[in-house]
């Protein structure tokens, strides 16, 4: 079992930056690939980062890449989403997620395990 709790999320200007973290429990957060997703208003979860067990492989989705990172630190047992050059599109909830396969899982059955998720909000 994993809870993972999401936190970083806000108001933020276009072009701004945040970061969003998401501290798991468990002993074994280090086998799970973690992703991370967002709802829009009005708008289905969709994929927007993940990263593998060791950390060593990454995706990103087509609307973020460039301007995003995901990361891990295992030992902290916490993974991070570094957003930079925001949008007001950006905005949405976001959630991280565990899964208990390998690579860089992006569809929302591929994951077992989510967050509650945190606001986003990008707007001047």
């Amino acid at each position: 079992q994993v809870q993972l709790v999401e936190s970083g999320g806000g108001l933020v200007l276009p072009g701004g930056s945040l970061r969003l973290s998401c501290a798991a429990s468990g002993r074994t957060f280090s086998t799970y690939a973690m992703g991370w997703f967002r709802r829009g208003s009005g708008k289905e979860r969709m994929f927007v980062a993940a990263i593998s067990w060791s950390g060593g492989s990454t995706y990103y989705a087509d609307s973020v890449e460039g301007r995003f990172t995901i990361s891990r630190d295992n030992a902290k047992n916490t993974i991070y989403l570094q957003m930079n050059s925001l949008k007001p599109e950006d905005t949405a909830v976001y959630y991280c997620a565990a899964a208990t396969v390998d690579g860089t899982p992006q569809y929302i059955y591929e994951y077992d395990y989510w967050g509650q998720g945190t606001q986003v909000t990008v707007s001047s």
